[in-house]
C-alpha cells in the first residue's frame, strides 16, 4: 500500500504507520503471541486511543489479552504508538523477513 500525498497520509509517520501495518501481514513467519499482543495493543492505541470498552470476562482468554495488550498502551499518544508499532515491525521484519 502507497500513500499519495493527501489521500489517507497527512503525516510522514501515519504513512510509515499504514505501510507497517500492511507489511506485518506478509512476514515469512508468524510471529510469537507476545509479538502479536504487543502489535495488537500498539495498533489499537495508534488508531483508536485509550481504550474505550470495558474488560472482558474471565473465561474469554483471547478478549482478555487482546484487552489487556491495549490497556497497557493507554496514556500513549497515537502518534507514539504510530512510532512504537512501526518500530516492532521493523524488527520482526529483521527477525523473520518479508
Amino acid at each position: 500500500t502507497r500513500c499519495s500525498p493527501g489521500a489517507l497520509c497527512w503525516k510522514r509517520v501515519s504513512c510509515a504507520f499504514l505501510k507497517a501495518a500492511e507489511e506485518v501481514k506478509v512476514l515469512k513467519q508468524t510471529p510469537n503471541r507476545q509479538e502479536i499482543s504487543s502489535l495488537y495493543g500498539l495498533y489499537k492505541q495508534a488508531t483508536v486511543g485509550d481504550i474505550d470498552i470495558d474488560a472482558p470476562g474471565m473465561f474469554s482468554f483471547v478478549a482478555k489479552e487482546k484487552w489487556n495488550a491495549w490497556n497497557a498502551k493507554k496514556g500513549l499518544s497515537k502518534e507514539d504508538a504510530e512510532v512504537e508499532y512501526i518500530k516492532v515491525v521493523e524488527s520482526l521484519k529483521e527477525k523473520y523477513g518479508i
